[in-house]
């Protein structure tokens, strides 16, 4: 009986769960502040032009990415070092709630470049946690359980997520026309959506949201058994990490795996966080039409985690996520071939008639069609990347193998958004600089195409 069982037996129903909840607790900042409502907020009115806030959102983005992919690893090793995880989640959690509640104070004509580092703050600190969060699963969940339960995990989040949303879009966002939400009902609090607060009270929000919901985790979920000190936990993390990157070369499937990985996650993350702010800019949706499409794309993301649940168990991790990113780069293309009057670069032309409305247009009609794919692809394409690294890996080096999965999904993070920041800011067209991200899904899903299943826990 190896590791991975014991620790599997030994988490009681009530410790896996908490353990799933921190999906739920950590996706509101993604969905609100990242995506939907702080992210459109900053590019459309904090920004002098859309462009230029796109612009500035990027290069944030890969700042975080940059962090994030030199840090991973490392903290990854000394966690395995010291033993349990829980500590270093509370450290980041801490760091991420402190940088959210700031978020308040990006005001309309607010300095953007601090705006920008408090967002990459809360990322960096989001990304950490996430990590040894992650390494926890191959101790509480056995092999065949890891697909459904990673799968189960990452839909719980976007029922948060979409939870969190549609609480601000109803009762939290208000017309600046009309001063109502779309419910009808003057804002809560008082918020004045001219001055933003809609969308800056999200910030806090999201921080009350994460700090009420990792508790679970932290009073059910089982730790792993406390380790050595920090200094020597330091110094032999540091030797363990050289030692596994030579190592994960010998270990073929895992190496490949971890390459298209860092190609194709590069693209994903992009178009997280980027889709939401583009349309925005393109059709100039408020914070509620914004805030409805993400809705419909949690809905949609739900039903295709548990889908995809149960199509890893029977299919495999890799099978789901070559399915969605083929769906991912189908809905790329479509979404920047899409303008006021056409789609598919003009293939397809579509009235202009606007009458009235949400999503009025035709062409917003068919940006919602091609918002539907992403919100089916986008969450199977990173829980069940996540349940194949777990299989692959035994809970003794889970820590420093999730550090160097999250260095593969990080360490080149900053090249997608830097390129479609780059173009856009070049070219002054943010359907260019979107388009990009094209070239990420397309080359990660070759290199994916080619590699190798694990055969057992080890990859090999």
């Amino acid at each position: 009986m190896t590791e991975t069982d014991i620790g599997a037996r030994k988490a009681s129903r009530a410790g896996i769960r908490g353990w799933m909840l921190f999906d739920w607790a950590a996706q509101p900042f993604f969905t609100v502040v990242t995506t939907f409502i702080f992210g459109p907020y900053f590019v459309s009115r904090m920004a002098s032009d859309p462009a230029a806030g796109q612009a500035a959102w990027g290069y944030g983005v890969a700042a975080a990415g940059f962090a994030i992919a030199i840090l991973s690893p490392v903290l990854g090793a000394i966690a395995d070092q010291t033993g349990p995880r829980k500590p270093w989640i509370g450290f980041f959690a801490a760091i991420k709630i402190a940088c959210l509640c700031l978020l308040w104070l990006a005001m309309p004509g607010s300095s953007l470049f601090w705006v920008v580092a408090v967002f990459s703050l809360a990322s960096v600190a989001a990304e950490f946690s996430t990590v040894f969060n992650d390494s926890m699963m191959p101790r509480l969940v056995p092999k065949e359980e890891i697909g459904r339960v990673s799968n189960m995990a990452w839909g719980l989040g976007y029922l948060g997520g979409m939870v969190v949303l549609i609480f601000v879009v109803a009762l939290m966002a208000g017309s600046p026309e009309t001063g109502l939400t779309i419910a009808g009902l003057k804002p809560l609090f008082g918020l004045d959506p001219v001055l933003g607060e809609d969308a800056r009270a999200t910030g806090p929000l999201s921080a009350l949201w994460y700090l009420v919901f990792i508790l679970p985790m932290f009073l059910f979920t089982p730790d792993a058994a406390k380790g050595i000190p920090i200094a020597p936990a330091v110094r032999r993390g540091l030797a363990e990490l050289k030692a596994t990157l030579g190592e994960v070369r010998q270990r073929p499937g895992i190496f490949r795996f971890l390459v298209a990985r860092m190609i194709y996650q590069d693209g994903v993350n992009a178009l997280i966080v980027l889709g939401g702010a583009f349309a925005a800019a393109m059709f100039g949706w408020s914070i509620t039409e914004i805030g409805v499409f993400g809705i419909i794309l949690n809905v949609v993301a739900i039903f295709g985690c548990w889908v995809a649940a149960r199509l890893d168990t029977a299919l495999g991790s890799k099978v789901v996520v070559m399915v969605a990113l083929v769906l991912l780069t189908i809905a790329t293309v479509g979404i920047v071939s899409t303008g006021p009057g056409y789609t598919l670069f003009g293939a397809l032309p579509l009235s202009v008639e606007d009458p009235g409305g949400l999503f009025g247009t035709a062409a917003e009609k068919a940006y919602i069609l091609y918002g539907l794919l992403i919100g089916v692809a986008f969450g199977p394409a990173q829980a069940s990347s996540r349940s194949y690294m777990a299989r692959s890996v035994t809970a003794e080096e889970a820590g420093r193998y999730f550090g160097i999965y999250a260095l593969a999904g990080r360490v080149t993070s900053f090249a997608a958004p830097f390129l479609v920041a780059t173009v856009t800011a070049l070219s002054g067209s943010p359907r260019l600089g979107m388009a990009m991200i094209i070239l990420f899904l397309v080359a990660g899903m070759a290199l994916l195409a080619g590699t190798p299943y694990p055969a057992d826990r080890k990859g090999r």
